[in-house]
């Protein structure tokens, strides 16, 4: 647990510490501010309906694409591209615990980043009861949902050197991941319906948002998390050798 320890103090510092990481957050909460008040605006339509933290949660999928793209472009490509990765692989650590302690570190300043917008249903509840447990399952979703993508990013950085194209990579990955939804639609077959519906992001995130948690979710994010996490530490390990 030592090494994972260090290297996650040691990203999470360059997380904290770095001047990209509040221009993120400042244009993070900018727009997610500005999603929430226009569906706030919405409600005095009276033809409207529904809970406007709903709305809010299913409104997020583009926000969490760029979000966990800039979050990990940079882990293992920039350490590739200077070489320090060979400094840091010298020291007694695996590959396993280096990719690790960047995702956890990813994962905390993931965190960190949506821990504000809590604020959004304490301003609703101050002017009509909310339903927490639906908040609830939104945030877990995006929780969960945020560990799979951050995983993915990690894969994509430990690639390539460059993190333009890690970065390229990660919005492509994570773009078919949700383009898997819309083919649900179109699909003739019952089985590759439900095989479509099991990775249906969109549809995941409709079901947190309702408050409804399945079992089947919580395995598809733990086990596509752990899988990716596993193609980065082979991949950095590759790369060690070359």
């Amino acid at each position: 647990m030592k090494p994972v320890w260090a290297t996650y103090l040691r990203e999470l510092r360059a997380y904290f510490f770095s001047p990209l990481a509040y221009v993120v957050l400042f244009f993070f909460l900018f727009v997610n501010g500005f999603i929430f008040y226009s569906l706030v605006s919405g409600l005095n339509d009276p033809r409207a309906s529904g809970p406007p933290l709903q709305f809010f949660f299913r409104s997020t999928w583009l926000m969490l694409i760029l979000l966990c793209t800039v979050l990990t472009m940079r882990l293992v490509s920039e350490e590739l591209k200077t070489g320090s990765i060979e400094v840091l692989m010298t020291a007694p650590i695996s590959e396993g615990q280096v990719i690790a302690g960047k995702f956890l570190a990813a994962l905390t300043f993931y965190v960190f980043l949506w821990s504000p917008t809590l604020a959004y249903a304490l301003i609703i509840n101050a002017y009509e009861k909310v339903d927490w447990g639906p908040v609830g399952g939104g945030y877990l979703g995006l929780f969960l949902i945020g560990c799979l993508f951050l995983s993915i990013g990690i894969f994509a950085s430990a690639m390539t050197r460059s993190q333009l194209v890690a970065a390229m990579m990660t919005a492509a990955l994570l773009f078919l991941f949700l383009l898997l939804g819309i083919f649900e639609d179109i699909a003739n077959g019952e089985m590759v319906k439900q095989a479509l519906g099991y990775v249906n992001i969109w549809g995941h995130l409709d079901e947190f948002a309702k408050g409804i948690v399945d079992s089947r979710r919580l395995v598809f994010y733990a086990s596509g998390t752990a899988f990716f996490l596993f193609l980065a530490s082979r991949a950095l390990e590759d790369k060690k050798w070359r």
